[in-house]
Order: structure tokens, then sequence, then C-alpha cells
């Protein structure tokens, strides 16, 4: 894009001084005509560039010149090298092109403030999310495996509009063509994932977006919860600092509504003895009903 280019020409300018047209035109894959076209759209916007004949002429700046980042306070500075660094731990184009010209232009080095691991402690899910990401910028369709809530594998394709983060988990919003409606995918459930060459268009994404799980979600549940000290160090992990109210004798009593199904259960599992549910009765039926199966397995 010619915007880009006229940046570069200018930094390349600030930089080395003087340049040729031919080493320029070389550069950018154009033809010298076209650089001097750019030359002329530079000294309109108010650049003063100019052009020098001879064997030892070229393409410079006045010597004086420094491009003007007044306008930009010090914080603002900071701010935008700050985003283009978060930009540039997770891939996103050539930022780290633009954060270098821009650390030279401020005179600051970007401070490496962010780091960012898209995969899981168990599952491998980092390369899935920088595919889609691929696949998003570039409009590309995406052919995938998919596991569902109840563990039904169907193949799908879809044109993914973006990258989701929600409960401590990754997900794909995009266009399903099997069920002809927008969808959200989590990630960890994606396999074989193939990002293909095929294009699509721009649709209208203001309708409703359905995931997989949503049909058998059930009704949301208020559980009263008794957590033991020892699991102190999971809490603020779960819930919130709200729904945790801490007793005399060390333990905690947790307020929280939870969507019902299987993985509240799970949840409630994972803290082991260090958990006792108080309400409802019927979660702490469910919860003994599955305490005696898991203990038959260990006679």
């Amino acid at each position: 894009m010619q915007i880009n280019r006229l940046f570069e020409i200018t930094y390349i300018l600030l930089n080395k001084g003087t340049v040729t047209a031919k080493e320029l035109a070389e550069r950018f894959n154009v033809s010298a005509r076209t650089i001097y076209r750019d030359i002329d759209t530079l000294s309109l916007a108010g650049i003063p560039v100019y052009t020098q004949m001879g064997k030892s002429g070229g393409i410079s700046l006045l010597p004086d010149f420094v491009l003007n980042k007044s306008i930009l306070s010090e914080k603002e500075q900071n701010e935008i090298l700050s985003a283009l660094q978060s930009f540039s731990v997770i891939k996103a184009g050539e930022t780290d092109r633009v954060l270098k010209k821009l650390s030279g232009i401020f005179n600051k080095n970007a401070v490496p403030w962010l780091e960012v691991d898209f995969s899981d402690w168990g599952f491998e899910s980092g390369n899935a999310f920088l595919n889609f990401k691929t696949a998003v910028l570039e409009r590309r369709v995406a052919e995938f495996d998919y596991y569902s809530a109840s563990c039904e594998m169907t193949h799908r394709q879809i044109e993914p509009v973006s990258l989701w983060f929600k409960s401590k988990s990754w997900y794909v919003k995009g266009f399903c063509k099997l069920k002809k409606e927008m969808r959200l995918f989590k990630l960890s459930r994606v396999r074989n994932l193939i990002i293909t060459d095929e294009r699509f268009l721009e649709r209208d994404y203001s309708e409703n977006v359905d995931s997989e799980f949503s049909g058998l979600q059930k009704p949301d549940i208020t559980l009263k919860l008794k957590i033991a000290p020892e699991m102190t160090f999971r809490l603020y992990d779960d819930f919130c600092e709200q729904q945790v109210e801490k007793q005399p004798d060390g333990y905690f009593i947790v307020t929280v509504t939870w969507p019902d199904g299987e993985w509240l259960y799970g949840m409630i599992l994972s803290y082991g003895e260090y958990i006792e549910v108080l309400e409802p009765e019927s979660v702490r039926e469910i919860i003994k009903e599955k305490s005696h199966k898991i203990a038959k397995k260990y006679p």
C-alpha cells in the first residue's frame, strides 16, 4: 500500500540521509517513476524532501528536518509502543518492524511487558489459535473435526470471524456451513484443523451466535458450598470475592450460581474431601451418589 511505502521512505531518509530512486525502487519492487510520484506526494504533504542530480546525488530530507512527534504526549507514545508490543507477542502481522520504527522515531525502547502462551497445560491449542487467526485475517474457510459437549464428533467447515476468550477458554466464532448459522467452537475440542485456500465474503454477523453446547445447557442453579482452608489457594481462581465468606474456624462458605450439568459436578468433585455441598439437597444427593460409585472402583 502506498501509505506504508511513504512512511517507510520517510523512515529510510531519516536514517540514511540520501538514497537513490533506483535503490528505493528495488527495495519496494516498483518503478523509479512510482518512487518519484511518491516523492511528490511527500512534498505536497509538507515533508521537506528534495532530489539532487549528479554522481553523489539522490533523494534527501532537509538536514534540520525532524519528524514531528510533539502531537503525541509522552504517555501516548508509551501507550502506542505498549499496544504494538502486545500485538507483537501474538504475531499479529508485521508489528515488529513498525515497533522498531516507532521506537526509533520516539527515541524509546519498547519494554517487553507481556508474554502470551496460547497452549493449555495439557492439550496444545496454541497452533489452533494462530491458524484461526490467519483464517480470520485472510477470510479463509477453516475445516476441522469437532467434539461437542456430548462427545459427538462432526466434521465442520466455518467462515471464522473472530477469536474469543471466555471463562479460561478460547473459542472461535464463525459461520458454520453445516448448521447455516453463527456458532462458537471451543479450541480445545478442535482436531485435524486445515485452513483452506477458499476465500469467503463478509456476511451480516448481527445474528445471534449459538454454541455447540447451548442446546444441552440446563438452567442455572444456586449452590452453597463449604470449603476447607486447604483449598484457599483455589478460591479466588474459581470464585469472586463477593461470593466467599470466611468463617471463624478457617472454613469458607461460598454462594455461587452456576449452570447445571456434568461439568458442575466435576468441578465440585475436583475439590475432593475438602468441599461439602450445603445446598441444594438435590445436588448433595447427586454428589453422594457419584462418590459411592467412585468408592466402588477402589474396594
